[in-house]
């Protein structure tokens, strides 16, 4: 048995029911093969048994008043997964679906591309079974203040620094944050995605969404294709879906698909910046559901209960491109069947593993660009470093800067993953090129360290 089976083998056997984080660690296990024969020192230093478990971690209860009056207890954590290139960093969740499984697979995909960032961070990630759906401000305030009278104590500047994801916007990084502020008395960088006024960096709303079209953008000119004129279908309607689309929009392509968790709308004229705007308030103020797009802009169409890779598979939905912006694993086998039957050339994703291994299999074996997402939606994580950056300078940098340096850094990404998979022959495999890019320059850093 190779030494990589062995690693899968015992992971497994340690926690049987982790299923999430089996197939985070398998996927990136499996395509470090190459690098074994070329570095028996890591072999030897056991960094490939070691990367795969987390420096600790941490599961609290945070217990909060609702507006009834009535106590509420939930679940907190912080996985600190490797620290060995710069400090922990990696977004909280707040969703009913959050567990130590989903927060491993995450913080393990989160050390690998914050590496391909270029940055100085390491990999971790936290948050709470706690919905923030149907809760009023004070509500959401209650449990914020509640989880940071734990997790205050775990994190830091030169540390961990935690930032936003699923169900933790501006809103809940604010009230974090003051929170955080109030109990330490100082004022630090010690959470990113904060609002303009308290540390916050211009283009940090917009990083992920841009950055995954930046990096689908350079994946299309490797055969010569680009945006214009070109059907998208984005999943999700959040953060990065949203920017996602304008930034398509930007470049001359036509988004025609967005999704939450009851529906999808499908709009052939396409989502136009206006309409876009209509989605940003839809979402980030009124809190309300997409099926509303349908009733406000005709034309449209609404499937209830559906997501757009289920819109896809039974409309038969052309699409040139997609980037899945929504969740792990919503794009299956049969999904991924359907966007080659219906013309897709280049997936790009936004979430965090939102196809599975037989979704990624077709579409490799179909000859598509696929960008996985430790590669195309780092732009969130390194827009949060330049984040970091300018809170210990002191400094704002503007927006074009921001947004240059974002740029450089998906192009770099990109060359990477294409220099790391010609060199460990797996020419134009963006999975094992981010993989191994990512992964070489924090074993290289564990090695260093010696055994601890």
């Amino acid at each position: 048995m190779s030494v990589i089976s062995e690693v899968i083998e015992k992971i497994k056997k340690q926690d049987p029911y982790e299923f999430e984080f089996h197939q985070a660690a398998e996927e990136v296990l499996e395509s470090l093969e190459p690098t074994v024969k070329k570095h028996p020192e890591f072999v030897k230093a056991k960094i490939y048994e070691r990367i795969v478990q987390p420096d600790r971690l941490m599961m609290f209860r945070v217990p909060w008043v609702d507006d009834k009056g009535e106590v509420q207890v939930n679940r907190g954590f912080r996985v600190q997964f490797n620290n060995a290139i710069g400090p922990y960093k990696g977004g909280l969740r707040f969703h009913p679906s959050v567990n130590l499984s989903i927060l491993k697979f995450l913080g393990f995909e989160q050390i690998f591309k914050n590496s391909l960032t270029t940055l100085p961070m390491g990999g971790a990630k936290g948050g709470s079974d706690f919905d923030p759906k149907g809760k009023s401000d004070n509500e959401v305030m209650r449990f914020c203040q509640a989880f940071m009278r734990e997790l205050f104590r775990h994190i830091g500047s030169d540390c961990d620094v935690p930032a936003g994801d699923i169900g933790v916007g501006g809103r809940e990084i604010g009230y974090m944050y003051g929170y955080y502020k109030k109990i330490v008395n100082e004022h630090t960088g010690v959470l990113t995605g904060k609002g303009m006024a308290y540390g916050g960096s211009l283009i940090r709303p917009e990083a992920t969404g841009y950055g995954c079209v930046y990096f689908a953008a350079q994946m299309l000119a490797t055969r010569g294709l680009d945006f214009r004129g070109k059907t998208v279908a984005i999943s999700g309607s959040g953060n990065v879906a949203q920017f996602a689309i304008e930034k398509v929009n930007q470049l001359g392509g036509k988004v025609v698909t967005l999704c939450d968790s009851s529906s999808t709308i499908v709009d052939e004229e396409g989502i136009s910046d206006e309409k876009c705007s209509y989605i940003i308030g839809l979402k980030n103020v009124q809190r309300g559901r997409i099926s509303e797009y349908a009733d406000k802009f005709s034309g449209s169409v609404c499937y209830i209960g559906e997501s757009v890779w289920d819109v896809i598979r039974s409309q038969g939905l052309k699409v040139d491109i997609a980037l899945p912006c929504a969740t792990q694993n919503e794009i299956d086998g049969a999904h991924a069947e359907a966007l080659v039957e219906n013309g897709c050339v280049c997936v790009a994703e936004g979430a965090n593993m939102p196809s599975t291994p037989e979704a990624v299999r077709i579409f490799q074996d179909n000859n598509m660009l696929y960008g996985p997402g430790k590669a195309a939606n780092a732009g969130g994580v390194a827009t949060s470093g330049l984040e970091m950056s300018q809170n210990s300078l002191r400094l704002l940098w503007s927006r074009e800067e921001v947004d240059a340096r974002l740029l450089g850094i998906m192009k770099n990404i990109h060359k990477s993953c294409i220099d790391a998979s010609d060199a460990y022959g797996k020419k134009g495999d963006y999975v094992a090129g981010a993989n191994i890019a990512g992964f070489l320059k924090v074993a290289d850093a564990m090695l260093a360290y010696g055994i601890v």
